[in-house]
């Protein structure tokens, strides 16, 4: 009998452990097949941008007067300049290369400081009558304004430079985290935990920031995740514009400025650029619908 029950406890399925938060969500989101592509290929830009000086053929600065507009490889060119050169000489594909590092930096950057600024002012709104006035105000009088339009307005005021896109794209994006952290907040403030929180003595920005802002997290993640590519579209734009990042920076909205004179002659020197920024706003877009679909339960697959 013994025996029976030594098989029998033998025959069924050891118990396993249930995968951690990472895990479980690592599962979710490779589920998203384009996600996961989209990832794959964002991560080998940012490689690519944190190696460049490796990567890179040539400075992005260097002039080649011999081979004015040379034509990339596909077109008869040489491999000595893969993608070709511009029409000053420079090495294109250093030039987008390096054009990563700008056009990333200047995603993250923003994010970066969205986020921050974004959950001080929405914590501060969510918990205090008076700053939700004045902040939600202020917000509303921001995203009455066309975003492109503020961030041309601001950067006339500030001046054309890198720095001061970062901060003309800021203020454009900072309501959208204000907001959404305001309203996670408001829909957490009262519930169980926080009463316990308040009863035990937990008050004011320990309050806000250790107790209801872990269970805040999830929307401004994904909100990160997808206002990068937004950042990166606003930079081009400026930089179009002759707004942004100032020549001879190899950023890739003043690279598609510089080199629209070619559309028609020489069009592999504008295409490369809008490509450049094309894979990647799309790469980042499909990873971080990806990962609202992870963090969200209610839209996991079966």
């Amino acid at each position: 009998m013994a025996a029976d029950t030594l098989v029998t406890l033998a025959e069924e399925p050891q118990l396993r452990a249930p995968p951690s938060g990472a895990a479980s969500l690592w599962f979710a989101f490779r589920e998203n097949r384009g996600a996961v592509l989209g990832a794959a290929v964002a991560l080998v830009i940012v490689l690519v941008a944190i190696f460049a000086p490796l990567l890179a053929p040539h400075s992005p600065f260097e002039q080649f007067r011999d081979f004015v507009k040379a034509p990339p490889v596909w077109d008869g060119g040489t491999w000595r300049f893969p993608f070709g050169t511009d029409g000053a000489g420079r090495d294109i594909l250093s030039r987008l290369i390096y054009g990563a590092r700008v056009s990333l930096f200047i995603g993250f950057a923003v994010m970066a400081v969205s986020f921050g600024i974004g959950v001080v002012l929405g914590l501060a709104a969510a918990f205090n009558g008076l700053a939700d006035v004045l902040i939600t105000r202020l917000m509303d009088v921001i995203m009455a304004v066309p975003s492109l339009v503020l961030a041309i307005l601001a950067v006339a005021i500030l001046g054309p430079s890198l720095t001061n896109t970062v901060i003309a794209i800021t203020v454009v994006f900072l309501p959208r985290f204000v907001r959404l952290v305001r309203a996670s907040a408001m829909g957490e403030r009262d519930k169980d935990y926080v009463t316990a929180a308040r009863v035990s003595g937990v008050k004011g920005p320990r309050l806000a920031f250790v107790t209801v802002l872990p269970n805040c997290l999830a929307p401004l993640i994904v909100q990160a995740a997808l206002g990068i590519s937004d950042a990166i579209l606003e930079a081009a734009a400026l930089g179009f514009l002759g707004l942004g990042a100032q020549p001879p920076t190899p950023e890739w909205g003043s690279m598609l400025a510089d080199a629209r004179q070619f559309i028609r002659s020489d069009p592999w020197i504008v295409t490369l650029p809008g490509l450049a920024i094309l894979v990647t706003v799309v790469s980042i877009n499909l990873a971080g619908d990806g990962l609202r679909d992870a963090l969200d339960p209610k839209m996991r697959r079966s």
